[in-house]
């Protein structure tokens, strides 16, 4: 399949990773800023949903970075010699509260490398699984999808998908340049296609930045808790078509036996992300 060697990628199944961080008000308060949430951060504090995802970040030397803006291809990840690297989709299930002063540590392990064959090409899977501790208990598990794949030749993207209805909650997102940029700050991101617009456009060749998948992801589960007034048991979601920063997009909900099927997407345009949140 292409020039994908799946089983030398394979290889790197059962890997470890352990990394921690202490999570801080400083940090708190960083994350409730980039999400306009207010209110005083202190010690003990349960801290904002989804925080987990800016915690222990891989630090790669900038000397060691690609033109892309992503650390160098292997180490604790597989070398998948495809170019654009995407956050496909996951799960969550949400044990306990990250409180404000605790340190957290993530124990991550490669689950699973496979490849497909898709329109644009070869697609290539690798699936990690995070078990995240909060000063030793367990507090989240999560199952992460990423996606490898080639750049689209002309003409691949195929027949126009359908436009998403409106769901019956339904709220606007500006997704500005401050945003993109905050949010790849608190993850340390450094991926040039969420905050450098003449790289994204002239050299990927997208219409503006992109719209990360986790923040698409936090912003529907802070939205889920807003409407059941508290932070879902269980979150899955995977990503259908990307969001830029050339246009406000939309968070939508509908009720959906005890929970809700939450999904992104341009006003009138196709799914961008799509999502089910359970208590």
């Amino acid at each position: 399949m292409s020039d994908l060697d799946l089983d030398h990628l394979r290889q790197w199944i059962g890997r470890e990773e352990r990394r921690s961080e202490l999570v801080t008000e400083a940090m708190v308060e960083r994350f409730k800023a980039t999400f306009d949430q207010e209110g005083a951060v202190s010690a003990g504090d349960p801290a904002p949903v989804m925080i987990h995802l800016c915690v222990a970040p891989p630090a790669a030397p900038t000397s060691s970075l690609g033109p892309d803006g992503h650390p160098a291809r292997g180490g604790f990840l597989p070398p998948v010699p495809l170019p654009r690297r995407m956050w496909a989709g996951g799960a969550l299930t949400f044990h306990d509260d990250i409180r404000v002063g605790e340190r957290v540590s993530r124990s991550s392990v490669i689950r699973d490398v496979t490849a497909k064959q898709g329109r644009s090409g070869t697609l290539c899977f690798v699936t990690l699984d995070h078990r995240i501790e909060s000063d030793g208990r367990l507090v989240i598990e999560e199952r992460q999808d990423i996606v490898y794949r080639g750049i689209d030749a002309p003409g691949a993207a195929g027949k126009a998908p359908e436009p998403a209805a409106p769901g019956a909650h339904r709220v606007t997102v500006a997704p500005s340049a401050a945003l993109l940029f905050r949010y790849s700050a608190l993850t340390f991101n450094g991926h040039r296609i969420h905050y450098d617009t003449p790289y994204a456009r002239t050299e990927e060749g997208y219409p503006g930045l992109i719209v990360h998948g986790p923040l698409q992801a936090t912003l529907l589960v802070h939205f889920a808790q807003k409407l059941h007034g508290r932070p879902p048991a269980r979150f899955e979601f995977r990503s259908l078509s990307p969001l830029f920063d050339t246009g406000d997009f939309t968070l939508n909900a509908v009720e959906e036996g005890e929970g809700l099927r939450l999904w992104t997407s341009y006003p009138e345009g196709p799914l961008a992300m799509e999502a089910r949140a359970g208590w």
